[in-house]
């Protein structure tokens, strides 16, 4: 990596062209990153302690709040740090760093999302083979299947990006390491290079956004076939919670990483991230509190004995 390379540290520019409102967003950010940590960390006390939860739906989902707790620590820290901090310089092997955790953590979220699908697919099309169809095995089967794609997605990602000579510029116009600001700083990116990136790129967010929606034509075509409408309704409304963290994961993801960039997209798309990485990890944890009963009750469990122990 280093025998390509003319520029040993970056310069996180991010929001220093906003002086004037850092303090304000370093306030904003803090309350939103401890919030964000409480609430997944609630969500997965709450699914340990009530056995009620012990089920392949609230298993996904405890290892979707962990890999979103996780995605914000890599990049949160590090931007509340640089708001305050008049150097906001980070070498490359940090850089690297945040980039591989950043990205191999992205792509786990996108895929457990996907085995969430299917976990529901399944619930619906064989209630009374579920238990046989989603053991604990294959549960943390398709667990460990997302952790290794992210881990290999990633690591091919960051080899590709660091293995390109940066002569001319040192400036990030990000508050992280994300891809197109580091190789928009390269000298040699060739066309070759971006295709190569835009395909895992691709093969993330549309190959697992495809395994949702294949999951769900289906769960569709079995729910208009119910002839009880509150059958049709108890079937939408497990899946209503997962559809709406779908929707904001993807749409926000897709804006940033698959549309066509150029240097005017930068803030935009830095703006944009800061969306994705603070208000979904935030909105996941309240969406599946709000639409369901069950983690409500364990939520107020959780609550309930924190607030009767002793000071």
């Amino acid at each position: 990596m280093g025998n390509h390379t003319t520029v040993s540290a970056f310069l996180l520019w991010g929001f220093s062209s906003f002086s004037d409102l850092q303090d304000l967003l370093f306030v904003m950010v803090f309350f939103s990153h401890v919030t964000i940590l409480a609430a997944n960390t609630a969500v997965m006390v709450a699914v340990k302690l009530n056995h009620g939860l012990h089920i392949p739906m609230y298993f996904f989902l405890c290892g979707l709040s962990f890999s979103e707790t996780c995605t914000t620590v890599v990049v949160i820290p590090r931007m509340l740090v640089d708001l305050l901090s008049d150097s906001k310089s980070i070498s490359i092997p940090e850089c690297a760093t945040q980039m591989f955790f950043f990205f191999g953590l992205g792509t786990n979220n996108c895929f457990i999302l996907a085995a969430m699908s299917y976990d529901r697919y399944t619930a619906i099309h064989n209630p009374l083979h579920y238990s046989i169809l989603m053991t604990p095995k294959i549960c943390f089967q398709m667990m460990m299947a997302s952790c290794i794609t992210g881990v290999v997605v990633s690591l091919c990602i960051v080899l590709i990006v660091f293995n390109l000579s940066f002569c001319d510029s040192s400036i990030i116009q990000h508050f992280f390491c994300d891809i197109t600001p580091v190789v928009s700083l390269a000298c040699d990116y060739t066309i070759f290079q971006k295709m190569v990136l835009l395909a895992f790129t691709v093969f993330v967010l549309v190959g697992s956004f495809i395994l949702i929606m294949i999951s769900y034509v289906f769960i569709g075509s079995i729910v208009m076939k119910m002839n009880s409408a509150k059958g049709r309704y108890k079937a939408f409304s497990t899946c209503s919670s997962h559809l709406i963290v779908v929707c904001i994961h993807y749409g926000f993801a897709g804006f940033v990483y698959l549309r066509p960039k150029n240097s005017d997209s930068f803030r935009e798309d830095m703006l944009m991230a800061v969306t994705y990485t603070v208000l979904t990890p935030l909105l996941n944890p309240i969406v599946y509190s709000l639409k369901n009963k069950a983690m409500q009750t364990a939520l107020k469990k959780v609550l309930d004995n924190i607030c009767r122990f002793p000071p």
